[in-house]
C-alpha cells in the first residue's frame, strides 16, 4: 500500500506530504484546485515520462517520492530480487527532473530505468483515470478480466512457454525447408562441379609442381648441354680444372716448411680440389636425370591446360584453393543427403509441441469458459446497485482459426444498455459514463483474484449521481476492507464512505497561487460534503444529510 506521497518543485505544488490510510482514501476539492495535478506527481513515479514544464522553481529539481509498505507479497520480492534491489518492509521510490529535462529515478535509493519503474508500478498499483475506460473495449483487457477470475496465471505461462518454443520449431522446420529447396536446386550444379573437380584427381601442389617440370623439360636440350660442358672442362678437358689444381699443390707442397702461410694457403687449395671434384661428380649425376622426354612434356601440357581451366572457372590460383572448393561442395552434397532426416526430427518436435499447447489451449478454454456466467452475473446484479438496471453484459467466446501466444480463444465483451436484446462490442455501445460504472464493476471483481495492494481511481465517478454514486461509493468501501483504494471524487455519496478524506485547495504564498491538501477531521468533511451538496454556504438541512452519509 501507499503510505505516504511526498511532492516538491511540481505544477503549483511548493511542497506537501499525504500519509494514507490502509482502507478508502477520498481527495475532494473544487474544480481547478490541484486534484489532478497530484495524479500527475504521482503518475511519475510510477513511470511516466518528465516533462521539465512542470517545474515551478527552474532553478530547483522537481522531486516526487512515495513510500510504500510491501506487506511481505511474494511478487514485490521476487521483482526486487531479479533486479538486485534491496528487498525491505519499506519500498521508497523517488522520480528526480532536473531544469535541463534530465529524469533520474531511484528504488530504495538505487537507479533504475524507467522500465524497470513501470514494471514494479504494475506489481504496486492499479490507477484508473477517467480516459482509462476506453481499455474496456480492447480485447487484451478483456481476456485478462476472464484470466484473473479463472485463476490462470500459472497455466498462461505454462501456454506461453510451449507456444513459444512450438513457434521458433517451426520457425526452424521453415528454414531448413527453405534450405533444402535451396539446395535442391543447386544439387545438380554442385554435383556437376564436383564430379569434375574429383575426375581431374589433382593432388595437393601439384599444378605448382607440374609447372616447375614443365620449365626443366622444355629447356632439357640446353641444359644438358651446358651441364657437359662444364663437367668436361671441370674433369675431362685438356687441362682440367681439377687437375691443374692437383698439380699446384704438388708444386706448393715442397715450399711449404720454408714459410709459415704456405701451408695454410695449401691447405685451402687442397679444399678448393676437393669442392670441385665434388661439384663435377654432382653435375655428372645430374646431367644423367636430365633427359628430354617428349611424351612426358605433352603430358604435362595437358595436366597444367586442365588444371588453369578450373582454376580460372574457380576464380582461385594454386591447387589447395581447388581442393578446397572440391571438399566444400562435397560438403553441400552431403548435406542435402542429411537434411531429410533432420527435416523429419524437427516435423515430430513441432507437432509434438503442437499437441501440447493445444492441449494446454483447450483447458484454458475450459477454465475461461466457467467463468462466463458467474462473471455476467456478478456484473450484471453490480450494474443494477450502480444505478443500471436495464444494463447487461454478455461475455462472448470463439475459438481462433490457429493458436496465438495467449491460446485459442477470441474474448469479446458485449453490451445491452437497455434490455433490448441487441448486444454490440462495448467499445461500439456504451457511453462515458456508463464505461466509467462497468469498469469499477468489473475491477471490483478482478481485484479478488489479484495480488494488488492499491487501487486509485481518477473521477471514475463521471457521469453519475444520486443512488448510483451511493452505491459506488459501497463498493468502493466493499473494496477497501482488503486492500487500500484512493479515489479522486465529486460525488458527496462517495466522499461519505472514506476512511480518511483529503482536501485539496488553493492558497496564496506572497505572489504565488500554490496547491496543498490537509486530512479533514470529522466536522471539518461534515462540512466540505455539505458544500458538496449545496454549495459553499450549506444549508441546515445539507449539513444533516452530510452528518448522515459520515456518520452511516
Amino acid at each position: 500500500m501507499l503510505k505516504r506521497l511526498h511532492i516538491q518543485n511540481y505544477a503549483i505544488i511548493d511542497e506537501l506530504e499525504i500519509a494514507f490510510s490502509a482502507k478508502l482514501n477520498i481527495i475532494t476539492g473544487e474544480t481547478g484546485a490541484g486534484k489532478s495535478i497530484l495524479m500527475g506527481a504521482l503518475s511519475l513515479i510510477l513511470g511516466d515520462r518528465a516533462d521539465p514544464s512542470v517545474l515551478l522553481n527552474k532553478d530547483k529539481k522537481c522531486v516526487v517520492e512515495g513510500t510504500f509498505a510491501t506487506e511481505g507479497r511474494k511478487v514485490i520480492k521476487q521483482f526486487l530480487r531479479e533486479h538486485d534491489l534491496d528487498a525491505e518492509e519499506e519500498l521508497v521510490i523517488r522520480r528526480e527532473i532536473a531544469a535541463n529535462g534530465k529524469s533520474r529515478a531511484f528504488v530504495n535509493d538505487t537507479p533504475v530505468n524507467l522500465e524497470q519503474l513501470r514494471q514494479l508500478s504494475n506489481v504496486l498499483v492499479d490507477l484508473h483515470r477517467q480516459f482509462d475506460t476506453l481499455e474496456l473495449g480492447e480485447s487484451l483487457f478483456q481476456r485478462e478480466v476472464i484470466d484473473a477470475m479463472a485463476g490462470n496465471a500459472d497455466q498462461l505461462q505454462q501456454y506461453k512457454t510451449v507456444f513459444q518454443h512450438w513457434h521458433h520449431t517451426k520457425q526452424e522446420l521453415e528454414e531448413l525447408l527453405q534450405q533444402k529447396n535451396q539446395f535442391t536446386k543447386e544439387f545438380d550444379y554442385n554435383k556437376f562441379l564436383f564430379d569434375e573437380l574429383q575426375e581431374a584427381g589433382l593432388r595437393e601442389n601439384e599444378l605448382e609442381e607440374a609447372e616447375a617440370n614443365l620449365r626443366l623439360l622444355s629447356n632439357a636440350e640446353g641444359i644438358k648441354n651446358t651441364l657437359n660442358k662444364v663437367s668436361f672442362e671441370l674433369s675431362e678437358g685438356e687441362q682440367p680444372m681439377v687437375q691443374q689444381l692437383k698439380a699446384l699443390c704438388h708444386q706448393l707442397q715442397s715450399f711449404s716448411e720454408f714459410h709459415t702461410a704456405i701451408p695454410v694457403i695449401l691447405q685451402r687449395l687442397q679444399s678448393a680440389q676437393i669442392e670441385i671434384q665434388d661439384i663435377a661428380d654432382e653435375i655428372e649425376g645430374l646431367n644423367d636425370k636430365v633427359n628430354f622426354d617428349p611424351q612426358q612434356l605433352e603430358q604435362l601440357n595437358e595436366r597444367i591446360s586442365t588444371g588453369y581451366k578450373l582454376l580460372k572457372k574457380h576464380g582461385v590460383k594454386t591447387t589447395n584453393e581447388l581442393l578446397e572448393i572440391r571438399d566444400q561442395l562435397d560438403n553441400k552434397l552431403q548435406a542435402v543427403l542429411n537434411i531429410d532426416e533432420a527435416i523429419l526430427s524437427k516435423e515430430k518436435a513441432a507437432a509434438q509441441l503442437q499437441g501440447e499447447a493445444v492441449a494446454l489451449a483447450s483447458k484454458l478454454t475450459a477454465q475461461r469458459q466457467k467463468q462466463v456466467k458467474p462473471l455476467q452475473d456478478t456484473v450484471n446484479k453490480l450494474l443494477s446497485q450502480v444505478g443500471m438496471p436495464n444494463a447487461r453484459l454478455q461475455v462472448d467466446i470463439q475459438p481462433y482459426a490457429n493458436l496465438q501466444d495467449h491460446g485459442a480463444d477470441n474474448i469479446e465483451f458485449l453490451f445491452d444498455a437497455n434490455k433490448s436484446n441487441r448486444f454490440e462490442p462495448i467499445r461500439k455501445v456504451a457511453s462515458g459514463g456508463e464505461l466509467s460504472r462497468l469498469m469499477l464493476c468489473i475491477k471490483s471483481l478482478v481485484a479478488q483474484s489479484l495480488d494488488l495492494a492499491t487501487l486509485i481511481f481518477d473521477e471514475i465517478d463521471t457521469g453519475i449521481s444520486g443512488e448510483a454514486a451511493k452505491q459506488v461509493g459501497i463498493i468502493m468501501k466493499d473494496l477497501a476492507k482488503k486492500r487500500q483504494v484512493i479515489s479522486i471524487t465529486h460525488q458527496p455519496q462517495i466522499a461519505g464512505k472514506a476512511d480518511a478524506h483529503y482536501f485539496v485547495y488553493k492558497e496564496i504564498r506572497g505572489e504565488q497561487i500554490k496547491t496543498n491538501i490537509r486530512e479533514l477531521s470529522r466536522e471539518e468533511r461534515i462540512t466540505a460534503i455539505a458544500q458538496m451538496l449545496s454549495g459553499e454556504k450549506p444549508t441546515a438541512a445539507a449539513l444533516e444529510n452530510a452528518r448522515e452519509m459520515v456518520m452511516n
